[in-house]
């Protein structure tokens, strides 16, 4: 037997919702029904609208630039360059690290600007010693957003000229704790509060915001954080009368794990997994190819220089550094105070950089959890499309089984409603023709108060399946 389309059970839990509306008065989640579409959300971010609700994380040292960010951009999500380590393109970056990345950074926006007029965003670390610089950068270049990574951007925010130039911003975190720190502290140096939150949970590739205990603790998963940073977001929100979206990625990989993560309550997710192996990513074939060729098995954490746990696919350039086998390299600069590379045996961001440019026995691939998943490379559109119809399939399912579920409760509904009806009758009739009978009449309220109590509670209960739909819906 042939399943139902989305539509086609949208359309019937539109019947029901304009059915249901003189009995149960839910008039804000009936009206959300049914002015509801198949189609996945846009994210909203002030007066900025991607129709596809994904942002495209920012991955350093030369992974998303130009060509994979205006491929997402065009897509309809939010296309991110990735500032971190960009110099490595130039053939001066040893002489100059830090002209370098800045000239690499401003050609990228300007390629991508070029590519599309889509949403285009950048990804900046607060660790990096040119962090201003870049910052500088990305508002004359007036770029759409800025993301915020590696450490809180508290400090020495050039907010105004932030807001002069319409750029948003994003601070990526891992915590609720870090969100109520960065908007307070926001709200006393500048009077205002940043545009959107990104939450980057353990399962995702590259650096990590959490200690190596923590990666499988349920504690610090999206849906244990995602609600907590929504219920700390709603004071600020209410005082600047702003919605602030939450964006949430780490792990998500498939259309159900997105609706999965806005049924959380996000607006958005943050991929970049999934982004890698498309021909539209700006590395060597040779790396997306290292994607497509891992097992679950080699996906592990290493110790980074820059002294954090990072997911990467683990090779032999990794158990070489951790043996004590130590590549000849030079620093260009100290582009990060933090940076260890003398105990660590290896500069990153020439290993990360070797690793572009499909030099994978003399450097390593970052990658997501999920990154074993991958099985072929493929186009942005297709992955995006790919993605949406995976999305919708799980709506699809979800309704399926709330429809379902509503139906049932209807029909007892009904039939509660016809026995509540016969017993006032029945109790009627017997105040008329039986006033003296009270053991008779007695047991007939009793039976009516049995009823109507059950009539209740199946309202109840058909109000909350109509809550669930609206939900995925909305």
């Amino acid at each position: 037997m042939k399943k139902p389309t989305i539509q086609a059970i949208l359309s019937r839990l539109k019947q029901e919702a304009q059915a249901c509306k003189a009995f149960l008065h839910l008039e804000q989640t009936l009206d959300r029904i049914l002015k509801a579409t198949t189609t996945w959300p846009a994210l909203r971010i002030g007066d900025l609208v991607a129709p596809t609700p994904i942002v495209q994380g920012g991955m350093g040292v030369g992974i998303s630039l130009s060509s994979l960010a205006s491929a997402v951009a065009n897509a309809g999500g939010i296309g991110v360059v990735a500032a971190n380590g960009i110099g490595l393109l130039e053939p001066d970056y040893y002489q100059d690290g830090q002209q370098a990345n800045l000239r690499a950074f401003r050609r990228e926006i300007r390629k991508a600007r070029e590519l599309s007029k889509g949403i285009i965003g950048v990804n900046i670390m607060v660790a990096v010693n040119d962090f201003h610089q870049l910052l500088d950068v990305a508002i004359e270049e007036k770029v759409d957003i800025v993301f915020l990574g590696a450490g809180l951007p508290i400090k020495n925010i050039p907010v105004q000229k932030l807001r002069s130039a319409r750029v948003k911003i994003a601070p990526i975190v891992s915590s609720a704790r870090a969100v109520d720190m960065i908007f307070r502290m926001w709200t006393k140096l500048y009077q205002d509060i940043p545009d959107a939150v990104v939450f980057e949970g353990p399962l995702a590739g590259g650096h990590l915001g959490f200690s190596a205990e923590q990666l499988d603790d349920p504690s610090y998963q999206l849906e244990a954080i995602v609600p907590q940073i929504i219920e700390t977001l709603k004071g600020f929100e209410s005082e600047y009368g702003r919605s602030i979206p939450v964006i949430a990625g780490g792990g998500v990989y498939s259309g159900k794990d997105i609706h999965r993560v806005l049924s959380l309550g996000a607006s958005a997710v943050q991929m970049a997994t999934r982004f890698v192996a498309t021909e539209e990513c700006d590395a060597d074939r040779r790396f997306k190819q290292a994607y497509v060729d891992c097992t679950k098995e080699q996906i592990g954490l290493i110790k980074s220089p820059v002294g954090m746990p990072g997911r990467a696919i683990r090779n032999s350039f990794i158990q070489d550094s951790e043996d004590g086998k130590r590549p000849a390299f030079t620093c260009a600069w100290k582009c990060l105070a933090t940076c260890k590379a003398q105990a660590a045996n290896y500069c990153i961001s020439i290993a990360l950089n070797n690793a572009r440019r499909g030099l994978l026995n003399s450097g390593f691939v970052f990658a997501g959890a999920n990154a074993y998943r991958v099985k072929k490379i493929v186009t942005v559109p297709s992955l995006v499309r790919e993605l949406e119809i995976g999305y919708q399939r799980s709506v699809q399912a979800r309704l399926a089984r709330v429809l379902s579920r509503f139906e049932v409760l209807k029909d007892e509904y009904q039939k509660a409603e016809a026995m509540v009806t016969e017993l006032a009758k029945r109790y009627e009739q017997a105040l008329l023709s039986l006033p003296h009978q009270t053991e008779v009449l007695a047991n007939l309220k009793r039976q009516y108060s049995k009823a109507a109590l059950q009539l209740d509670r199946l309202k109840l209960k058909m109000t909350e399946a109509f809550a669930t739909s609206s939900i995925l819906l909305a």
